[in-house]
């Protein structure tokens, strides 16, 4: 056998394929030579081409109807023609040791906004908010970059500076969440050659976990909130609030349950985390049901044949409203507190824990695989006794 090299103009060349939902996927083919030999039986030269795929994870959409759609296509195309020219790059490089200039640079809030666009992920809220606070962070501190830094650009020291100003903007633990999602982004722009080094290498942003930051309600102001009711209550979102500060279930695990996680029969409600479904041994869930919480559920539904139907048990808007419908329901109850969707979670352990519950319980309803992530809940607690102890008045004998 004989091993030919590729003789192409372009390699890796730029395709694409129309996926099911109608996209059109993006990705490199690459051509690595042909291989030639001498069948022994017809005495015939036979030849095989070798070639591979790379999948960019980016997408064009197909019959593009408005100006965004169109912008977007074209901003996705340009950064995969980017890619590209850098994989190309990075084959000269091997063969010849040099690095042939590339002419042209890449924006990294572009990138950045294309990674977005294209992104399909559940926290894509907070790769948004990350990317806001970083541009933020550019017109306050390097207003320079403000509307274009290329990758090279960024640098150690800008890093340092940017989990600084994260940790002063940012409550609880969402600035190491943020950062989190930023070094993603980082890693997928040195995976596809569009940086040389991770300027995040080292960075650690510095957050204690093992301190609950958030608010969390009493069992006084969970039955203050209950007995609240107004004119135009969505009485679904009031449903499953209601549900989540008697379960700790998180919002994206209330809006994907449906009758078939219910066991009417042993009272039990089973189901995945979202959060940790397909890379964790202790994604599964399983919370008994008392009464109230199955009135809470309700009867499974059936059609008009009189069979069931597996819908979904909470029919919720979008997280933006359902939190806008929290505040105001809050508000209307005189609670003064920072109260988000997450706190119903918290404010369950930290309940249950101060009424005896044992921290290995806890962890198990929560969906923890270990007690890591709980033992923030039984300092809050220690605080709260602490507060509680303090409250009286002062001993003077």
């Amino acid at each position: 056998m004989a091993k030919v090299e590729a003789k192409t103009k372009e390699n890796p060349k730029l395709q694409q394929s129309t996926l099911s939902d109608g996209r059109i996927s993006l990705y490199l083919e690459y051509y690595l030579g042909r291989t030639q030999w001498v069948d022994e039986e017809t005495g015939k030269i036979k030849v095989k081409h070798d070639r591979k795929k790379e999948t960019l994870n980016m997408y064009l959409v197909a019959k593009p109807r408005t100006p965004e759609e169109r912008q977007l296509n074209k901003e996705t195309l340009e950064l995969a023609k980017q890619i590209r020219i850098e994989r190309e790059q990075g084959l000269k490089a091997a063969k010849t040791g040099k690095r042939i200039a590339v002419a042209k640079k890449v924006n990294f809030l572009e990138y950045f906004q294309t990674y977005i666009d294209n992104y399909t992920k559940k926290d894509i809220r907070m790769m948004e908010g990350v990317f806001k606070r970083f541009k933020d962070f550019l017109g306050l501190e390097y207003p320079v970059f403000k509307t274009t830094i290329r990758p090279d650009q960024l640098n150690k020291d800008m890093m340092i500076a940017f989990v600084g100003y994260l940790e002063k903007n940012s409550t609880g633990e969402g600035a190491r969440g943020y950062f989190q999602r930023f070094k993603k982004v980082i890693k997928y722009a040195i995976d596809h050659d569009i940086m040389a080094k991770n300027p995040c290498a080292g960075i650690v942003c510095k957050v204690d976990g093992q301190t609950l930051r958030k608010d969390v309600l009493s069992v006084e102001e969970m039955q203050k909130l209950i007995s609240t009711t107004y004119d135009g209550q969505n009485p679904e979102i009031r449903r499953a609030f209601v549900f989540s500060l008697y379960t700790g279930i998180r919002f994206c695990d209330l809006v994907t349950l449906r009758y078939s996680n219910v066991d009417y029969s042993n009272r039990l409600l089973s189901f995945e985390q979202e959060k940790t479904k397909g890379h964790s041994a202790s994604s599964g869930v399983i919370i008994p049901l008392n009464g109230g919480l199955l009135s809470l559920i309700g009867e499974q539904p059936k059609n008009e044949n009189g069979e069931l139907i597996d819908d979904a048990i909470f029919r919720l808007p979008s997280h933006t409203m359902c939190l806008k419908a929290l505040r105001r329901w809050t508000a209307r109850a005189g609670i003064d507190k920072h109260i988000t969707w997450h706190c119903a979670r918290h404010s369950f352990a930290v309940n249950i824990l101060n009424n005896g519950a044992n921290i290995k319980t806890v962890a198990s309803l929560l969906g923890h695989s270990g007690l890591k992530h709980t033992e923030k809940y039984t300092r809050a607690v220690d605080s709260l006794k602490k507060e509680a102890i303090n409250s009286l008045p002062e001993i003077k004998l």
